[in-house]
């Protein structure tokens, strides 16, 4: 080859191999960074220059009154119940795609994963002759693959030109539900691909001058169970972008161009910087955490998710090896920039509020994984129930940096334990009252309990894990809408506490049935049934296990109308130990159930969970026990057996002196039967997870992995993850009583 020709050639082939690339999938390139890009030279001329701090306050001001105003349009015209309810936001990027403002509510994870499609249209389709951007333009995503929490998530997008010069992005975002998944209401936990996620919207524009494309539209409304809600809420939300993009123009032309450009780099370089400044403040050193999941959803497996976070002057490491491996064909992965979505939303719900909403709060923070694990999945894996590593993300920081904290003279939040991080609601789906066919999720979820405060209790039933300003729904208007009706709610839930000097906020009762409809029925998306799913602190216990409960094989309305006073009261409890309803069938199973048709009548019953409990019970003060037994908040049996005090069950007057010494006599227990570390070590510590144990992740060396796949126990290299493939229930199941059968017939001499 002739070497001066050498460059022409080579450009000629750089040229027809991007202009005939096979597929754009995510690009690993914009996925795998979270952090604030360099300047453009644009805004490196015009912070050079200088911009008065007077104006970058008023215009960070005004912008932050336009994205609420955004995000209440969505929240009052949306038609899905996460518009509803809160399950959604709004937010302004830069001309690069640089996150620089989420709307003062809302949920910040959806903005905060809403930059990764906005760089993905900027790389692949600006200068793309068969697609680019323009004024007028709206681009629609909902493939978390591209950028998300999960696909029930939809977000339009939408490029600002000013005098023809792309000068910021806009962009909302509602939980939808109901996607065209294989179970109804987008979150489908039986998914065993990504096939079987419903609609899978890469980046693409649905907008053209300002209005939807009809043969666009009426695609995706073919593609999901609710077309009404598909319609009527990209017309929401696109509606909501341009009342924001009239705002930031009004902006624009009150204070100029560079003004704006100017103050959203700014507000992204003044957090990033502050940030690094609280970095410092923390002593050096690593702090650790490990947390669990319990479950895929579709049978009980140990998922261990390992965190140290190191401080090492203004550097903060998060280092996340030795993580479980990720499922082949089980929904609940998430990829790595979900993960970090995530992670910001705890960092600014839990550590630091008081910072702006912005992700340049994570960029300065280093994060560490193994590449194909539960929480950094890669390839054809399935993610629709993404949220069980997601919600693990938003209080994993609860234990490590509260250690950290803990030395400083000025803190930015109150230490807190955990908050409960289950989506604890029924998803639902089928034929309404009204003839409709849909697939949703109850307002329920945004009802979490609280983790203790080192001051104060927890609050009850606060907000989800995921988003301090959601609201946890109108019954009545779901019962309007949906043949579900609700025999208990938001009820308080007695002694399902996380304990502590003070204790977790409770979760409520949620008792659901089916009237009306005879093709209906609810799925769970939650674990923590076999190991706490809200760690404690500093002492404090973790909330208790959760179950599902069912009563089957009868029509409650039934019994209401013929033998009223056979049910006294609709509480979980009551219910499943006293059997009211001869003949019905009571069982109680793990919170992570796939989709099951709910006869009329038929009852299903979860429980919101407690936060973490803050210190030692026997610290707390008798009073705040007396206070909580009034409230009937708690037993007898907790108050003598956990809190050690002595009172007067009939007037709640505590006996001091007799409470003093009881507590005193309990850590004298408590020392007695206390073991030197190394002696605990010698019996407790095994070299390997127990033969018997579904567990995955590492053990004692976070660079070799242990993992149930297909049934066996393998071990694999940290840095050389692969899937793990889990056997269809239903098949261990058959195999399990074809084993009984064959162990029968031989007993009783029959053939095979």
């Amino acid at each position: 080859m002739n070497q001066e020709t050498l460059p022409d050639e080579q450009a000629l082939l750089d040229r027809f191999l991007a202009d005939n690339r096979l597929f754009l999938g995510p690009d690993p390139e914009i996925m795998r960074d979270h952090r604030v890009g360099p300047r453009s030279d644009l805004e490196q001329t015009i912070l050079e220059k200088g911009l008065s701090p007077h104006e970058v306050h008023h215009v960070r001001g005004l912008l932050n009154a336009a994205l609420s105003e955004a995000f209440t349009m969505c929240n009052q015209m949306g038609a899905a119940p996460g518009a509803k309810w809160g399950d959604l936001v709004s937010g302004i990027y830069t001309a690069r795609g640089d996150l620089a403002m989420i709307a003062p509510h809302g949920i910040i994870a959806f903005a905060a994963c809403c930059f990764y499609p906005i760089k993905f249209i900027i790389k692949n389709w600006i200068s793309d002759p068969t697609v680019g951007v323009r004024d007028g333009d709206g681009f629609i995503h909902n493939d978390a693959r591209y950028g998300g929490i999960h696909n029930t998530d939809q977000s339009m997008m939408m490029p600002l030109f000013y005098h023809g010069e792309l000068v910021c992005w806009l962009s909302t975002t509602i939980h939808e539900g109901e996607n065209g998944a294989c179970e109804p209401g987008g979150m489908p936990a039986a998914a065993e691909s990504k096939y079987d996620e419903g609609i899978k919207m890469s980046p693409f524009r649905i907008v053209e001058n300002f209005q939807l494309r009809r043969d666009l539209v009426t695609f995706l409304q073919n593609s999901v169970r609710d077309p009404k809600l598909q319609l009527e809420d990209m017309k929401v939300k696109l509606h909501a972008v341009l009342r924001l993009r009239e705002r930031v123009i009004s902006i624009l032309d009150r204070f100029g161009r560079d003004v704006l450009v100017g103050t959203l780099r700014t507000h992204l370089e003044d957090v990033e910087a502050e940030v690094r400044r609280r970095i410092r403040e923390l002593p050096d050193g690593t702090t650790r955490v490990i947390q669990f999941m319990d479950s895929s959803l579709r049978e009980n497996v140990m998922q261990k998710i390992s965190l140290a976070i190191t401080v090492v002057g203004d550097r903060m490491i998060m280092d996340f090896r030795g993580s479980a491996p990720q499922f082949t064909n089980r929904a609940v992965n998430t990829n790595i920039a979900s993960f970090k979505a995530a992670l910001c939303t705890g960092l600014l719900q839990n550590i630091w509020p008081d910072l702006p909403h912005t992700m340049a709060v994570l960029s300065p923070i280093e994060i560490v994984t193994d590449r194909n694990s539960v929480i950094d999945a890669e390839g054809e894996m399935p993610q629709a129930m993404s949220l069980m590593p997601l919600f693990k993300a938003c209080v994993v920081w609860t234990i490590p940096m509260n250690k950290l904290n803990f030395s400083l003279p000025q803190r930015y939040s109150a230490t807190i334990a955990s908050q409960y991080d289950q989506a604890a609601t029924f998803i639902y789906g089928g034929l309404t009252q009204h003839g409709d066919v849909t697939g949703n999720f109850c307002g329920d979820i945004n009802g979490n309990g609280q983790g203790a405060r080192s001051n104060a209790d927890g609050e009850h039933s606060v907000s989800p894990v995921f988003g301090f300003m959601c609201d946890t729904g109108e019954h009545e208007i779901n019962e309007e809408d949906t043949p579900i009706i609700r025999l208990g709610a938001q009820r308080l839930a007695r002694d399902r506490i996380g304990w502590g000097k003070y204790r977790g906020g409770l979760g409520y009762e949620q008792i659901a049935t089916v009237r009306g409809s005879a093709m209906w029925g609810f799925m769970t998306g939650c674990e923590g049934s076999k190991f706490p799913s809200a760690q404690g602190l500093f002492a404090g216990y973790s909330c208790p296990s959760y179950q599902l409960c069912k009563i089957k094989g009868v029509n409650i309305f039934d019994v209401l109308r013929d033998t009223p006073q056979a049910i006294q009261e609709f509480d979980i409890v009551r219910l499943m130990n006293e059997r009211p309803v001869s003949g019905a069938r009571y069982s109680s199973v793990d919170m992570g159930m796939t989709f099951e048709i709910c006869n009329e009548g038929e009852l299903y019953m979860i429980c919101q969970g407690s936060g973490g409990g803050y210190g030692d019970v026997l610290e707390r003060d008798p009073a705040l026990v007396m206070k909580d037994l009034a409230e009937d908040l708690m037993s007898h049996e907790i108050a003598r057996n956990i809190y050690k005090v002595v009172y007067d069950e009939e007037t709640l007057i505590v006996d001091e002196e007799a409470t003093r010494k009881c507590r005193e006599d309990y850590r004298r227990e408590r020392t007695r039967r206390g073991r030197p570390f190394n002696e605990f070590c010698q019996d407790w510590v095994r070299t390997e997870p127990p033969a018997g144990l579904p567990y995955i992740g590492s053990w004692s060396d976070p660079a070799i992995i242990y993992a149930m796949s297909g049934g066996q126990r393998v071990t694999m290299k940290a840095d050389q993850l692969h899937g793990v493939f889990m056997p269809n229930p239903k098949d261990v199941r058959i195999a399990e009583l074809e084993l009984q059968l064959a162990q029968l017939q031989r007993s009783t001499g029959g053939g095979e």
